[in-house]
């Protein structure tokens, strides 16, 4: 008898076991096979969220199965206690697996919006962008002039959120006075700006910033990016240059930069203002005589003065040798790597040629019947420009 209930009680025992071995291998497959999510989500982890409640969620949205498999496996892989909050963009049959590591293993969020500080050379806005999860793409939800305009609600109800992403970009050709001015009207940052820093030493990129960060401590870090990208550079520029110091090849940069928005013309004009330096050329560029009467406070907002041409000041390249005394702008990397590793040409000429772009030349006459080009067809256009009301 105590024979046969043994015999029984092992092979209950096998039976339970081999039940228990097909769920783990069951659930072990529910874990890691792919996952039932159709469509891609943008899936919310708020700042102190328990696993459970994030488990409950994933299963409400669709993405897992279950929601106790879910936990069962971020236990056993010791994964429940490093929830990282954010908004993160999940995949069509993401399995559950990937759906705990990609939520725990922290980074910036991959999904949701974004606020986009930009400061330009004419003005600043502010851009609000959703991602579709569907397209992945990022589309514009409203966008605003801080200076001109006031905050519409959807930007205060996103900037209100505790998890939106924030960036301000600085665009090339910016001065630093444009970009100190644009931050004190950023609501999401903080602190007062006691100096500008240098003309020229901010570097134009786009910076990823906490809610009330420090508008100073963001110029700083502008200023030592610029400064560590012009290290770099200086060290593997071309033999021969006419620049002394770095900060030489950041004046030239920074002229390099508001004479062409042609991204393939930078070299070229490089090239020409090097050709004139090594000739003892004056550079005679209206940018730098344009900074010489704003001092990088604004746009001039119209066309240069014959007197203004003809003035002295320390940035008129038509009137001084050599280089101006400081940038004119914050230089991009695209323009300081032109101006360190400029093409040979002969050209020591350039003019607009009605394209965007200029019409380069390598003699006087060459030159000159560019320029008989482009007042041709700076008249044509001024003739076909419609007639304005006069005013009373």
């Amino acid at each position: 008898m105590w024979k046969s209930i043994a015999s029984n009680a092992l092979t209950l025992f096998i039976v339970v076991l081999v039940a228990l071995a097909g769920l783990l291998a069951w659930g072990k497959r529910q874990y890691e096979g792919p996952g039932p999510l159709a469509q891609a989500i943008c899936f919310r982890v708020d700042r102190g969220a328990s696993f459970a409640a994030v488990s409950r969620a994933l299963e409400t949205q669709g993405a897992v199965s279950d929601a106790r498999i879910l936990r069962i496996g971020a236990d056993y892989s010791e994964k429940t206690q490093g929830l990282k909050f954010g908004s993160y963009l999940i995949q069509p049959g993401t399995s559950m697996a990937d759906i705990v590591d990609q939520l725990t293993r922290g980074g910036q969020s991959s999904c949701g919006s974004e606020i986009n500080f930009r400061i330009g050379v004419a003005a600043a806005d502010v851009v609000l962008r959703a991602l579709d999860p569907a397209t992945q793409r990022y589309e514009e939800v409203v966008k605003f002039d801080p200076a001109t305009e006031a905050a519409p609600a959807e930007y205060l109800a996103a900037v209100a959120d505790a998890g939106i992403r924030l960036r301000v970009t600085l665009a090339e050709g910016t001065t630093v006075w444009q970009a100190a001015e644009a931050l004190k009207r950023a609501d999401f940052l903080s602190g007062a700006i006691p100096a500008l820093p240098p003309e020229g030493t901010l570097a134009p990129d786009s910076y990823e910033v906490a809610k009330g960060a420090d508008r100073a401590a963001l110029l700083a870090d502008m200023q030592a990016r610029q400064t560590r990208l012009l290290d770099d550079l200086w060290a593997s520029r071309a033999e021969g240059l006419p620049y002394r110091t770095k900060e030489e090849a950041l004046i030239m940069a920074s002229i390099v930069e508001k004479e062409t928005g042609v991204p393939d013309e930078r070299g070229t004009v490089a090239s020409v203002f090097v050709n004139r330096l090594r000739q003892g050329m004056k550079r005679q560029t209206d940018p730098t005589v344009i900074y010489g009467v704003t001092k990088g406070q604004g746009v001039l907002g119209r066309g240069l003065r014959q007197s203004e041409l003809r003035t002295a000041t320390p940035w008129n390249t038509y009137v001084i040798d050599g280089l101006p005394p400081t940038p004119i702008a914050n230089p991009g990397r695209a323009s300081i790597e032109a101006t360190l590793n400029p093409p040979v040409t002969p050209y020591i000429f350039f003019v607009a040629d009605g394209s965007g772009g200029h019409a380069f030349a390598e003699t006087l006459a060459e030159h000159n019947a560019n320029v008989a080009k482009w007042r041709q067809i700076e008249a044509e256009r001024a003739r076909n420009q419609p007639a304005q009301p006069s005013g009373n």
